[in-house]
């Protein structure tokens, strides 16, 4: 595993020096065959002072570090002592003795990962990139420090009756972190005595981490995607590449939700929804300007999730408009949509994309790869794969999620630089997007261009000098998938592999590229905005411009829109 290419940014200086001193510790210490006791990371964390986690190194209890790194792991996490880190269930039941795959599988809200739990102290994760272990190990020492602190509070304490009331001011929390600390909690009685009951002290285990796992794990994830290609005649096809999620594209093509527009409104109604009951009445009212075909995508995912009888029937409906969905298999968790443009029926459309021509549509043999976003590194192996298998990509569009340090949540901003920690290289783009192609969709943010890009190795690996040191050098979109996404870009674009702590132009590339970013939080917030609980309804109108816009440019590409809509 290579090391952060941030050590060789001039006049880095100490922040940044801190955040280097903590990945290579860990980095060298996930090499061993045996077990590494996560204590030993504890003083590194604490001194780089990341920004998501600037309260490591005080006694005071850090809620907002807690609660993000217990979205992005198990419940199951909380009756943990050792975890496993592995690239497939097969490395992991060699390594254990035991059949992985006969484990407890259980997910985290806040990360798509693959998690195996035994039912008792051991746990075991697929990881898909060296990502996955930048993610992974900090967010695992948060936990375990915050986890500590609170245990020192509650130990001898009674949970049953006379300490309950007020527990937040003992344990120093303001009142709406510790309540949303036991509503993430699950069961917020069992996690407490849990935490009241021992330390945590977590012991991690590297099964492989070797590169070409890495890349087998890719492959294995492509290979079902490639046998869909080839089985419907598809794979000599134009293709566009996108990076986004798998509700957007679906929804705006497939006009689903707007068929079962009354009984989303009346589930919505007679359920009382938290949050939609109360958009819907200023929807109705005309109190509010947000678009009514967002709120109906946004209520379709809850009641599809309340009536599993009715998916069936969607995934029909998408079947016969050529869609279709592939679940992930493997350590790399990323489902795939495949979208014929020729079997698109222009009267289902999103009425935003504007009046397509239903001939030229039809005519149009481009088909589009839509992939759930992955997690850094991944996202260069999954380009890799796709355009070594795919003889005419025609386009590549990236709609991800980052933290801004000019705007404000909700925003989509255009970069047109992108400054890449791992392999220290800057890439300058012509992005296929500007502030034009956005802005007639947004009603609660704004469309940003000209932006700067930085992809970091990892959320919790970063800090204010460090940040702060970015933004002197106009950087103001903080991510972690542009990078990755471009190296793959360079190589497909010229006969070398992509090259280290170089100005790369990207100007002249034999396809279209268009990134965009949403921002979902700010690195100071700690994840408490739209990263804190998923997607919100207030969310979806970002996402949904940042799509609008790039279906807009694959159908005016493909002539399928009227000159006055190009």
């Amino acid at each position: 595993m290579q090391a952060p290419a941030i050590m060789g940014m001039s006049g880095a200086g100490p922040a940044a020096d801190r955040v280097e001193l903590y990945v290579r510790t860990y980095r060298t210490l996930m090499r061993s065959a045996g077990e590494t006791r996560l204590r030993t990371l504890e003083r590194p964390h604490a001194e780089m002072v990341s920004s998501l986690h600037g309260g490591a190194g005080g006694d005071q209890p850090d809620p907002g570090a807690l609660i993000y790194a217990m979205q992005r792991l198990p419940a199951a996490i909380t009756h943990v002592r050792h975890v496993i880190l592995g690239q497939s269930d097969e490395a992991i039941s060699t390594a254990t003795g035991e059949d992985v795959t006969a484990w407890q599988s259980v997910s985290a809200p806040g990360r798509r990962r693959r998690w195996h739990w035994d039912g008792g102290d051991r746990i075991a994760v697929l990881t898909a990139s060296e990502t996955d272990v930048d993610d992974l190990i900090p967010t695992l020492v948060a936990l375990q420090i915050e986890w500590n602190k609170l245990h020192g509070r509650l130990r001898g304490l009674d949970l049953t009756g006379r300490d309950m009331p007020a527990l937040w001011q003992r344990m120093d929390v303001a009142e709406s972190d510790w309540q949303h600390l036991l509503e993430i909690a699950g069961d917020g009685g069992v996690w407490l005595a849990a935490v009241a009951a021992e330390e945590k002290d977590f012991w991690v285990r590297t099964v492989g981490g070797t590169h070409a796992g890495y890349a087998r794990a890719v492959r294995r994830w492509w290979s079902p995607v490639e046998a869909h290609l080839r089985a419907q005649g598809l794979a000599e096809r134009p293709v566009y590449f996108v990076s986004s999620n798998t509700h957007s594209l679906v929804n705006l093509l497939s006009g689903v939700a707007v068929r079962h527009e009354q009984e989303i409104t009346a589930y919505v109604e007679r359920e009382n929804h938290p949050e939609l009951a109360p958009e819907l009445a200023k929807l109705r009212s005309g109190v509010s300007r947000a678009s009514w075909q967002n709120f109906l995508y946004f209520g379709a995912r809850y009641f599809f999730a309340a009536h599993p009888e009715r998916r069936a029937a969607r995934t029909a409906q998408e079947r016969a408009l050529g869609i279709a969905y592939l679940p992930p298999d493997g350590a790399v968790e990323v489902a795939t949509q495949i979208i014929r443009l020729d079997q698109l029926d222009p009267t289902c459309l999103d009425p935003r994309i504007g009046p397509v021509d239903e001939e030229r549509l039809r005519a149009s043999p481009a088909v589009i790869i839509n992939i759930d976003y992955p997690l850094g590194l991944a996202a260069y192996r999954i380009l890799r794969a796709t355009v070594e298998d795919m003889d005419h990509v025609a386009g590549v569009y990236v709609l991800g999620k980052a933290a801004t340090l000019n705007g404000t949540v909700g925003d989509v901003m255009v970069s047109n630089v992108v400054r890449d920690e791992h392999t220290g290289n800057t890439y300058w783009l012509d992005n296929a997007f500007t502030a034009q192609d956005l802005a007639p969709f947004l009603v609660f943010g704004s469309a940003l261009d000209g932006q700067q890009a930085v992809t970091v190795l990892g959320t919790f690996l970063q800090n204010r000098g460090h940040l702060e040191l970015y933004y002197r050098e106009m950087y103001t979109v903080v991510e972690m998938e542009a990078g990755p996404y471009l190296s793959a870009v360079y190589e497909s674009s010229y006969p070398t592999r992509h090259p280290m702590n170089e100005h790369v132009s990207l100007t002249r590339l034999p396809f279209d590229l268009g990134i965009l970013h949403y921002a979902s939080d700010t690195p100071y917030t700690q994840a408490r905005t739209l990263g804190a609980r998923g997607l919100s309804y207030r969310g979806m109108d970002s996402t949904y411009a940042g799509a609008l816009a790039i279906l807009r440019r694959i159908l005016t590409r493909e002539g399928a829109l009227p000159p006055a809509q190009r």
